[in-house]
């Protein structure tokens, strides 16, 4: 079943519901909508899964019911360049499960939709388990974040500004040039980030470690570490590092801790659907339905 939901701030975004109406429900706002054609082969090529959202969503749907949509997708399509805050994503998330009938829920977001899942438990009494991956729940990366963000968004206004030409991708990923990239996104899309780094400056996940009485699961590949250059602030966003140093720390406050093995286990290939099943459908089928793993 899908359905199209007018948002509080009246745009419009596409929801689905799939698998056991019976059986316990799970949040996914990262089901992204398939690509195909040239499109999909170049994301191929990045080692990204063309059709991450219906594999995940095909991947639980046998012993759950899935909630899924596309909500980055949407935030492309519709910016909230100044509004985008942890209030405002919640408040998003909380409509759209009024809208499709679902009180209580798991949530599994992935980057930042993690650390957006980890607001929305802590602002509301819904969620039944929550998955963050790729962004650790303690001592997260705000204010690296919040630079990349910064110089992403002034360098996207500056592509506008001066109408620059876009550099053109190259057939090789690994002859890409990350210290000399052209950002071409929409200035408003990527301010939206900014705004939501911004907001966080005065939150500290410390404070909420012990809080949420819930199952938890945090994962990242063991290679989750990006290395920004000069134009991006010289920052280094180290997802696995942090995970790493707090792990006994966050068991003892009810947290899983999975670390995904392997040489090209980075941000992206952590994220893909043949990596992440296998790690939260054995825990969400443990945590949720009770049956040992």
């Amino acid at each position: 079943m899908k359905k199209t939901i007018t948002l509080p701030d009246n745009s419009v975004i596409e929801a689905g519901l799939a698998g056991l109406f019976n059986s316990k429900t799970i949040m996914l706002p990262v089901a992204k909508k398939p690509v195909y054609g040239q499109e999909a082969e170049s994301l191929k090529q990045w080692g990204v899964d063309p059709e991450s959202g219906k594999h995940l969503v095909e991947g639980l749907a046998d012993r759950f019911q899935v909630l899924f949509f596309d909500y980055e997708g949407h935030l492309f399509q519709n910016p909230v360049p100044d509004d985008l805050t942890p209030e405002h994503i919640v408040n998003d998330f909380l409509h759209i499960a009024d809208q499709m009938n679902i009180r209580q829920f798991s949530y599994y977001g992935y980057s930042w939709l993690a650390l957006a899942g980890l607001q929305l438990a802590i602002r509301s009494d819904r969620l039944e388990s929550l998955i963050m991956g790729g962004y650790p729940p303690y001592e997260g990366p705000y204010r690296e974040m919040l630079v990349v963000t910064e110089k992403t968004y002034q360098q996207a206004l500056h592509q506008k500004q001066n109408a620059l030409p876009q550099q053109a991708a190259p057939e090789n990923p690994a002859d890409f040039d990350w210290d000399n990239v052209t950002v071409t996104i929409d200035p408003f899309v990527t301010k939206q980030f900014m705004t939501l780094y911004q907001s966080l400056m005065d939150f500290d996940d410390r404070s909420v470690l012990d809080k949420l009485a819930i199952p938890k699961l945090a994962f990242a590949g063991e290679r989750d570490t990006i290395v920004y250059g000069e134009s991006f602030g010289s920052v280094t966003v180290d997802i696995v590092g942090r995970l790493k140093k707090n792990q006994s720390l966050l068991g003892q406050a009810g947290w899983d801790v999975e670390i995904m093995p392997g040489s090209g286990m980075d941000h992206t290939k952590a994220m893909q659907p043949d990596v992440v099943l296998p790690v939260i459908k054995p825990w969400l089928v443990e945590k949720l339905l009770g049956e040992r793993r």
